[in-house]
């Protein structure tokens, strides 16, 4: 069982598939960057269920933000790139610099505003590596909702109404429960509840 920020990252740490993923995207020399959302959470998640082995990941998202250059064909050449390095990754590279056009808001500040955007508080986790190589996170909501295996809409989706019927499909269609039994989900229409 994880227990703190300390945790994690000695989890991290000890994952040397996840320190390998962390490696190759490093050596992309990106702005701001970090492995993040099912990356992380899916560790933690695992984790706190005493789970041995690795739930598999749709994607894996590496985010950053440089607004020298926010094309998208340059996130498909980044992907190709980490492809080449770790074929059986399924890489999705994303400019927090362009992402806010796509999600219809204001322009972010940062790959961590971004992330301070996504939909559930527990998904709003990121990894990079510091300059000695060893992991950081970055959890702009901070990581309570991921340690105790909670699903609460962040502040940006709690309070934007037109986004409460895509937080709501969101977490239906991504059945986590059937994943992870322990499971909280909290309704965007409860969020405070307990």
């Amino acid at each position: 069982m994880l227990h703190s920020e300390e945790d994690i990252l000695q989890a991290v740490q000890e994952d040397e598939w996840m320190m390998d993923v962390l490696r190759a995207a490093s050596t992309l020399e990106l702005r701001d960057w970090w492995v993040c959302a099912g990356f992380v959470r899916s560790k933690v998640w695992d984790m706190q269920h005493g789970y041995s082995g690795r739930t598999p990941l749709a994607d894996v998202d590496v985010i950053y933000f440089d607004s020298s250059n926010a094309k998208e064909s340059n996130e498909k050449a980044l992907e190709a790139t980490l492809m080449q390095r770790m074929p059986a990754v399924p890489w999705s590279v994303k400019n927090q610099a362009r992402m806010h056009t796509v999600n219809g808001v204001a322009p972010y500040t940062s790959a961590s505003d971004g992330m301070a955007k996504f939909p559930e508080t527990a998904t709003a986790l990121g990894l990079s590596l510091n300059t000695g190589g060893e992991p950081i996170l970055c959890a702009p909501h901070g990581i309570q909702d991921a340690l105790t295996v909670t699903v609460r809409p962040t502040p940006h989706f709690l309070n934007r109404p037109e986004l409460h019927a895509i937080y709501e499909k969101r977490v239906a269609s991504k059945r986590w429960e059937k994943v992870w039994p322990q499971l909280r989900i909290i309704p965007i229409a409860n969020p405070a509840a307990q």
